[in-house]
């Protein structure tokens, strides 16, 4: 029990270091609280929060696997090496391909009902 414990502590110190040193990371989770407190402004159903709340949570995990190989590579080298550049650039396209996914998600969801809401303020 005290090995599975001290997985699941080491985990959260994991996720900690992401969220405190990686401003991504922060910009990424301040977004999806808005994002979630707007599908339950909009009275989105529960099964497309449950999208919503995917999406989000792939882009937080695409995120910490970014963290997890800049900062191995940097304990390889320091240098500048091409393929350590190419390794952290995938890494950052794997974020970026996430939180493209995440927006098209986002929009599908909550395009419709605020789409509604901004025609009707504009044309009533």
């Amino acid at each position: 029990m005290n090995k599975v414990l001290g997985s699941l502590v080491n985990a959260c110190c994991g996720l900690q270091y992401c969220f405190k040193t990686q401003r991504n990371m922060a910009i990424h989770s301040m977004i999806g609280i808005v994002v979630l407190a707007l599908g339950v402004f909009l009275n989105i159903p529960l099964y497309d929060m449950l999208f919503l709340l995917a999406a989000i949570i792939l882009v937080l995990v695409a995120e910490a696997f970014n963290t997890s190989v800049e900062k191995t590579i940097d304990l390889y080298t320091k240098e500048r090496n091409s393929l350590a550049q190419i390794a952290k650039d995938v890494a950052a396209g794997a974020v970026l391909l996430t939180t493209f996914f995440a927006i098209l998600v986002g929009l599908v969801i909550l395009g419709p009902p605020l789409w509604v809401i901004i025609r009707n303020l504009l044309f009533n």
